[in-house]
């Protein structure tokens, strides 16, 4: 009879843990998406997986971070409904889906994937996991439903920072330190925009190209503004995370052109003016997608017109005119249809990218610029 009066006890003790797990397991299901359909703000959770640490000397994490919680503050979700995985590295596919999963399993709905290395694992967990939205950076990849990619227009700003750094030289030599090389389109793209912009106001200068092979390399990045500014550019911009080239650019008494953030904090002596990715204007678009159900897997490919992208305001230093030759630009572009890859364009071997009376398209853009323009080389020592 004890045993029985015990075991009732441990039942009734046990109750409320088995009621709070089954209704814990039921209330995941509500959080799932479905095509088509509304999600109440308060079922929101969004996963965000960052590559790096986030400082502002990590000026690429630093730029999406500053992105979400601008979304966050925009659409009025709890810190609760934020997850961030933070220093998960590109090139350890297991622990890129172990963050995930992680993410997963506290309830996300929405995994933001902010990097390019992450691309492989958001298309194998996008099938695994219909009910959760995967958006992943910068690359190329989709599918018709739940994985989605973003970027920016990042090449229009790189062409407009191309005219203040093609009025600013004074030897014509003009150096990009770049995490990648042309084999990357995201990188070789806006390179080639800028030695586009550039030539638009010096046709004379050229652009010299050293590649670090990584996205985040303080010291390769000095290693190789230092080798640029050796060999006679007296403007730096770069495709990296961290604004050392900037700074070493300052130290030298040459100019620069920061990324990713305002990098006029990092070398205020130095910096002409930065390009930078708006982040918080694509995460505010997809969370309230979700929310009002409109959600596709459509890529998002943003620009000028729409704040994704820009250049921030010019350094007092800037060569006289520049203010003007970029307005004149940006309308252009906003307003009369350019796309800066328009026409046919010469490459550095000799080739001819695209014809008369078109532009390349989105897809081109993203995946396919595996060239550099004629007046830029890549630095091998």
């Amino acid at each position: 009879m004890g045993n029985k009066t015990a075991s009732k006890n441990r039942f009734f003790l046990l109750l409320p843990v088995l009621l709070f797990l089954l209704s814990s397991c039921h209330s995941k299901q509500q959080y799932l998406w479905k095509p088509g359909e509304d999600m109440p703000k308060e079922q929101i959770k969004v996963g965000i997986i960052h590559p790096n640490e986030i400082t502002e000397i990590s000026g690429y994490d630093y730029a999406h971070y500053v992105g979400t919680i601008h979304m966050q503050q925009e659409l009025g979700l709890r810190d609760t409904q934020i997850l961030r995985k933070t220093n998960v590295f590109e090139d350890d596919s297991s622990a890129v889906e172990n963050a995930m999963r992680d993410c997963i399993t506290e309830g996300a709905n929405i995994i933001i994937a902010a990097s390019w290395g992450y691309m492989n694992s958001c298309e194998k967990l996008a099938a695994e996991f219909p009910g959760v939205i995967f958006a992943h950076g910068t690359g190329y990849k989709f599918n018709s439903t739940n994985f989605t990619n973003y970027s920016g227009r990042l090449y229009q700003a790189r062409y407009l920072s191309g005219i203040v750094a093609g009025m600013k030289t004074k030897t014509n030599k003009i150096g990009f330190v770049a995490a990648m090389g042309k084999e990357n389109s995201e990188v070789s793209s806006g390179i080639n925009a800028f030695a586009l912009g550039v030539e638009k106001v010096n046709p004379a200068a050229r652009i010299y190209v050293k590649v670090t092979y990584s996205w985040f390399d303080p010291l390769g990045e000095a290693e190789a503004a230092q080798a640029l500014i050796a060999s006679g550019c007296d403007v730096i911009t770069e495709h990296c995370n961290t604004p050392t080239p900037q700074i070493t650019a300052e130290k030298a008494g040459v100019w620069g052109i920061g990324f990713n953030s305002d990098m006029r904090k990092d070398a205020p002596n130095a910096v002409l003016c930065s390009v930078v990715l708006n982040w918080g204007v694509y995460y505010t678009h997809l969370v309230r997608s979700v929310i009002d159900g409109s959600f596709t897997s459509v890529p998002y490919f943003g620009g000028i017109a729409d704040g994704m992208v820009d250049i921030t305001p010019l350094a007092e230093f800037a060569e006289s005119g520049t203010a003007e030759a970029i307005a004149k630009e940006r309308r252009r572009m906003v307003y009369e249809g350019f796309n800066v890859f328009d026409g046919a364009i010469k490459t550095n071997e000799g080739g001819i990218i695209g014809k008369e009376g078109t532009t390349l398209d989105d897809s081109e853009i993203i995946s396919g610029i595996n060239w550099y323009y004629r007046t830029v080389e890549e630095i091998q020592k």
